[in-house]
């Protein structure tokens, strides 16, 4: 299942994520915008792993004090999918 999601209070404006549906795992993340380094880092972590797996390990991110970060947003994002199934 591949999704895109709108972010909100961080740089980057969205995040297409892309998860097997059979297993969970994350097969590919892609930020639209945000710090390319730290993005593709992130994106790079997280491929070949299980999304629940995930998602305690980066949902407490805080960026600059905004009150949330790109991990975050990716790990709302991750929770929304799996709501969804």
């Amino acid at each position: 299942m591949k999704q895109i999601f709108r972010t909100q209070g961080i740089c980057a404006q969205a995040i297409s994520v892309d998860v097997d549906d059979a297993t969970g795992i994350i097969n590919e993340v892609q930020f639209a915008g945000g710090c390319n380094g730290n993005t593709q880092g992130v994106a790079a972590l997280v491929k070949g792993r299980k999304a629940e797996e995930v998602i305690p390990l980066i949902e407490n991110i805080n960026c600059g004090g905004k009150g949330t970060s790109c991990p975050a947003q990716l790990a709302a994002a991750l929770k929304q999918m799996l709501s969804h199934e």
